[in-house]
């Protein structure tokens, strides 16, 4: 007898199957991410091609009908679909768009969610607004959308769309869903990658190209100062080739002198400061490493040995190139061949110091030839006086014409000697001036007093007004007396009808007086040639009017001999003004006593045009170089200067002083900067008296606005030119407030 056993196993082998099924979708899952993951066309960074291999191979694992990929645009305000595979028609397309000011539950999902497994896409709350647009339109029944990472920050979603019954879906699924997203992400960044190399490629390219025809020799060198690499244009101003100079020294090649040690050392001390300062921040280049970068930067003129053995001259430019973690790494050395410039300034040179010597020769010829000039014209003035009296017998009528006529060329002819010897002296320098204390009140009723009969001849009113509380001026009283004549001579000239005013006034650092007149007045444009030499403005002038154009000429001279000046306003047709300041000069100075105590004081006094008096100046400055520009040409003008590179006894060095200005560098090197010395300044009790102007290379008007406002008078920008410090000098050491809305000469 045989017994049968029999088991019911279809639920064990449904069970199996259902294994069996799921064990193949992940391995098919896991074999679609291997080749993904194997695909070149991440690593050419060819997006476009590898959108199309995820969205199929995604579409094929997870048997949906479509699968697309949706970018955020640049506003974030909607996403753009960019790619979107369907396998029924195995077609790609792209450029549909969602707003998320439409579907606001949707994009708030994709924020909050890893992914969006809506099993029931048309009821699910994150995705049934969807249903009428897109959803139903297109009969997708269920959804499963991955959102798309970089770096942080949600950029889109890859949307896998199944069509027909509603579909499940599986954690295995969604995981997968998330690597197709990731490898969305790798494209992206593989794009972005290869656009930045190739970017840098094509700026290396740039460069090179620059580098080599750059008519600009360009060297690069080393922290040893050897020579890394050289364009053809270096080579052929030095005369070698690049293998020749390759390894090199390049001071080897340019002379050298003291101090440029020193630039070179502030130079990297200055980099290295700046790395400190920002080395919190990263190696991101902020804006203030922007500016130090353009900034530190050595340019000089140097003579650089050629091959052949002569010596050419050179334009050189150094800066700091730093290594990726922001140390120095090497030199670039920018180097112009001047040779020719300089040899065209050298020849300019020497024909300018050949015109002014030879225009000293003649002003010291003249000068010296004083005695001999008027000697003669003294004998025909003085006989011809003689014969006027008639003290060695009468004249008849006609007799007395012709002496009157000599006579009077006479006295014209020693006017216009005079005016030439005394311009002649004030250029040549020696013209000496006496200065001591004159009443104001004496010198206006002198002027006035002389030139009256002048005025009633032409029936002009003349009026002096003096409108000082202390009647005192130091100066030269003959001439103080002779620019007043001067002035008031051709008001009385130039004035047919009207009137002529004299007032003296006090003004904050010292006095005008000014000349005012009803007369014909001078057209603005004509204002340059005002002051020249034996220039009379309109030939029509010279027909009318007598005068030999000396006059104006020798009293701006004479007022600038005073550290003073002349302005001019004036209006064609209507009259003129003419100023003359004369500045105060310091209580402390005995003028008399002065000339008896030495050679040394009269020689500060009896200085060229504009050359002050007794005025100090204290430069805090560490570039040597800047140092020394402005102490030569401040000293050379006649001010005294106290240069102090550092910023220790300081304040000592203000209270022994007692500078009449402060030249004072904004980026000091050391335990304090120039504002900062400018705010210890602030609580000393004689600083409202203190003039003190900030040097510094910033052009930004926010740090001028800083520094005025922390109290200083002004601010100079470097590199400082001649002009701006002289326009400083006039503002703060002679004549302030006096030129407000007048025209300088």
């Amino acid at each position: 007898m045989q017994v049968v056993s029999a088991r019911h196993i279809t639920q064990r082998n449904q069970s199996q199957n259902a294994l069996q099924i799921k064990e193949n979708r992940r391995r098919k899952q896991s074999q679609t991410l291997v080749q993904l993951a194997r695909s070149k066309r991440f690593q050419q960074g060819d997006l476009n091609g590898a959108l199309k291999e995820i969205t199929e191979a995604a579409a094929r694992t997870l048997l949906v009908r479509r699968v697309s990929v949706w970018l955020y645009n640049q506003e974030r305000s909607k996403i753009e679909c960019i790619d979107l595979y369907d396998v029924s028609t195995k077609t790609h397309s792209f450029g549909n768009s969602l707003s998320g000011k439409n579907y606001p539950a949707y994009f708030q999902a994709l924020e909050e969610e890893r992914t969006i497994a809506a099993d029931d896409a048309i009821k699910d709350s994150r995705t049934q607004e969807l249903s009428e647009s897109y959803l139903s339109v297109l009969g997708i029944t269920s959804l499963l959308d991955a959102p798309i990472w970089l770096e942080g920050r949600l950029v889109g979603v890859v949307c896998h769309e199944h069509i027909g019954e509603e579909r499940q879906w599986t954690l295995e699924e969604e995981t997968f869903a998330g690597s197709i997203a990731d490898f969305v992400t790798l494209a992206i960044e593989a794009k972005e990658r290869n656009f930045a190399q190739e970017a840098l490629r094509h700026s290396e390219a740039q460069f090179r190209a620059i580098f080599e025809h750059s008519s600009i020799g360009i060297g690069l060198i080393d922290m040893k100062a050897q020579i890394v690499d050289t364009n053809l244009a270096l080579c052929e101003i030095l005369g070698y080739s690049r293998e020749e100079l390759y390894g090199k020294h390049f001071t080897d090649y340019i002379s050298t002198q003291r101090g440029d040690l020193k630039l070179y050392k502030q130079l990297m001390s200055g980099m290295n400061t700046n790395l400190k300062r920002t080395s919190r921040v990263g190696f991101q280049p902020s804006k203030h490493q922007e500016q130090f970068v353009e900034r530190h930067r050595i340019e000089m003129e140097k003579r650089c040995l050629h091959q052949n053995g002569s010596l050419i001259w050179t334009h050189i430019s150094v800066s700091v190139i730093p290594s990726s973690n922001g140390e120095p790494e090497f030199f670039l050395a920018m180097i112009e061949d001047i040779t020719e410039r300089k040899e065209t300034e050298l020849k300019l040179r020497a024909s300018q110091e050949a015109a002014e010597a030879a225009n000293r020769a003649k002003s010291e010829f003249l000068a010296t030839m004083s005695h001999e000039l008027r000697t003669p014209l003294n004998a025909i003035m003085g006989l011809s006086q003689l014969l006027q009296e008639e003290i060695v017998g009468s004249l008849n009528e006609k007799q007395n014409e012709y002496v009157s006529c000599i006579y009077s060329s006479g006295e014209h002819l020693l006017a216009l000697i005079n005016d030439i010897l005394d311009l002649s002296k004030v250029e040549a320098e020696k013209e000496e001036l006496s200065f001591s204390p004159l009443p104001v009140s004496d010198l206006c009723n002198y002027a006035i007093w002389t030139v009256r009969d002048r005025a009633a001849e032409k029936g002009l009113q003349l009026t002096c007004q003096i409108d000082i509380e202390e009647d005192i001026c130091i100066g030269d009283e003959r001439r103080i007396k002779q620019m007043l004549l001067n002035l008031l001579t051709n008001a009385i000239k130039f004035t047919p009808a009207g009137q002529v005013s004299l007032v003296a006034k006090k003004v904050p650092q010292g006095i005008t007086f000014t000349v005012s007149d009803t007369g014909i007045g001078i057209d603005s444009n004509q204002f340059e040639f005002l002051f020249e030499p034996f220039k009379q403005l309109d030939s029509r002038l010279n027909r009318q009017y007598e005068g030999t154009g000396l006059g104006l000429a020798l009293t701006r001279k004479l007022a600038r001999l005073h550290g003073g000046d002349v302005t001019v306003i004036s209006t064609l047709g209507k009259g003129s003004q003419f100023t003359i300041f004369l500045p105060i000069l310091p209580n402390s100075v005995n003028m008399q006593t002065e000339q008896n105590e030495g050679s040394q004081q009269d020689t500060a006094l009896t200085s060229s045009p504009a050359t002050p008096h007794n005025e100090i100046i204290l430069l805090v400055e560490e570039e040597e170089n800047t140092a020394i520009v402005l102490q030569d040409y401040l000293q050379t003008i006649g001010y005294k200067v106290k240069w102090i590179d550092s910023v220790n006894n300081f304040l000592e060095q203000v209270r022994n002083l007692q500078p009449n200005l402060i030249l004072l560098d904004v980026q000091l090197v050391g335990d304090a900067s120039g504002c900062g010395l400018l705010n210890v300044l602030k609580q000393e009790p004689y600083f409202p008296d203190l003039q003190v102007v900030m040097m510094g290379y910033s052009e930004l008007p926010e740090e001028k606005l800083s520094i005025l406002q922390a109290g200083g008078n002004d601010y100079l920008l470097k590199p400082i030119r001649v002009v701006q410090l002289e326009s400083i000098l006039t503002r703060y050491l002679n004549y302030s407030d006096f030129q407000i809305n007048e025209k300088p000469i």
